[in-house]
């Protein structure tokens, strides 16, 4: 959890699968969501933390959500179901598991009496979300890099106008797989990670995933799950909310089907259907936190499917930064068994949110509107509850909405005075070094930062 990459550039995946049997996973319905979340939970803490720790930290980090059910599910059409992932302080689905992260590593460095510096890359909500989570912690200094000019107003506000002197707003000319990069490079720069105590919070940080687990067994049993399989439909770029649904499945959740939703970037639609993992140019679109090339915890899902083949694994890693490509060989059929997978042009994103306007009055942003044309052109004779996952809230896309349906739809009340806020926050270029010194000067770990 501290760590989040591990020092030879590899992604920490447990040991062992913990499996849930079928009469706890019928007792999860109409539980709190709390307590659900540390029963999937804390089989993959081998008791590092009490049970009764966990649960605090967990009633903690969702009481501020804006529904009491944290994570509901609304009804779209017959047999659709939208899973609402945003009702969190910052609108997204990342808000689930970044609030508990933020209280599980300020617990743990306050147990070791230490400091960690997080340093992070978002396409658009992971950064507002870690931003939201540690801004005042004591122990951690958060620098969040995000690509100038690609995220949204509301996306960028909600890391640029926070005000505590421990969270830093850095936004880097170049796309989200170069920020993504430039922060593998300081992981694997082993001085400068020791030096400023470096510890990372996006999706390649296992703790995240184990995290987003919790809201597919809190969907299927509220659907009848584990008396009848449930279907998910998953709007992801960086592979880490599809891998959650699959690591639900591992344990025993039943689901009929696992359906990867991409926009126009459809690097992961490609590869389902080639067995070839082949990277183009980023696409900007509508929905900008799935304009990514490099799915970062495809690597995880291929170090399971290939047998826990390590050397095969790094083999293929070591292709796609020469080459841009690389054959997933036997892991293609495991793929293709395990998830269904389509992409959404602009024009069908544009069309469905209309359409699911008009004949539901139900409003989906640009992201769930790519999962609901995934569940369409994959899903033609599905039988099972279909749940579309609602990544983020159509407030956080303004421009989009408006240029879709004619007008923006307002942010909820508390986050009222966001568009007005001053904002905070520095231009870099797209260079390690440079990159580094910002982090290490703004590092408390390693002597700069606030007092």
């Amino acid at each position: 959890m501290l760590t989040g990459l591990a020092r030879d550039g590899g992604l920490y995946v447990p040991e062992s699968w913990p499996t849930l049997d079928a009469a706890t996973i019928a007792g999860f319905a109409g539980r709190p969501f709390a307590e659900l979340a540390v029963e999937v939970i804390a089989p993959f803490m081998g008791g590092a933390i009490p049970r009764d720790e966990l649960r605090a930290m967990a009633e903690s980090a969702y009481a501020g959500f804006g529904h009491p059910a944290v994570t509901p599910l609304v009804q779209i059409a017959q047999g659709r179901f939208v899973l609402e992932l945003f009702h969190g302080p910052t609108l997204a689905f990342k808000d689930v598991a970044m609030q508990l992260l933020a209280r599980l590593m300020d617990h743990v460095l306050a147990r070791r009496d230490a400091r960690a510096t997080i340093v992070g890359a978002t396409s658009g909500d992971t950064g507002g979300a870690a931003i939201e989570a540690f801004r005042g912690s004591r122990r951690v200094d958060v620098v969040i890099m995000f690509p100038d000019g690609r995220v949204s107003d509301v996306q960028r506000r909600m890391m640029t106008t926070p005000t505590e002197p421990n969270v830093h707003a850095l936004a880097v000319r170049g796309t989200f797989d170069d920020c993504q990069a430039r922060l593998k490079a300081m992981f694997n720069d082993h001085a400068f990670r020791d030096r400023v105590r470096l510890a990372g919070v996006n999706s390649i940080n296992w703790a995240r995933i184990i995290a987003q687990v919790t809201y597919y067994f809190a969907a299927a049993t509220a659907l009848g799950a584990p008396h009848r399989a449930v279907t998910f439909v998953v709007p992801t770029g960086n592979f880490g909310d599809i891998l959650a649904a699959w690591v639900a499945r591992r344990m025993g959740l039943p689901i009929e089907r696992l359906v990867i939703a991409s926009n126009a970037n459809d690097i992961l639609p490609r590869t389902v259907a080639s067995g070839v993992y082949e990277m183009r140019g980023v696409t900007a679109t509508t929905s900008p936190s799935m304009d990514i090339q490099v799915s970062s915890n495809f690597e995880r899902y291929l170090f399971e499917a290939s047998g826990r083949d390590a050397a095969l694994l790094r083999g293929q890693m070591a292709s796609l930064a020469q080459s841009g490509r690389f054959e997933l060989g036997r892991a293609a059929a495991p793929l293709r068994q395990d998830f269904a997978a389509a992409a959404a042009s602009e024009a069908e994103v544009a069309a469905t949110i209309r359409d699911v306007q008009a004949r539901s009055g139900y409003l989906i942003d640009p992201h769930t509107a790519c999962a609901v044309v995934a569940a369409g052109k994959a899903l033609p004779r599905n039988t099972a509850p279909e749940v579309v996952l609602a990544t983020a809230h159509p407030a956080k896309f303004p421009d989009a909405m408006r240029a879709v349906t004619g007008r923006a739809p307002p942010l909820p009340p508390r986050l009222a005075s966001l568009l007005a806020d001053p904002e905070r926050f520095e231009v870099e270029d797209n260079d390690d070094a440079r990159l580094k010194r910002f982090v290490e000067a703004r590092a408390r770990a390693a002597g700069g930062g606030a007092a």
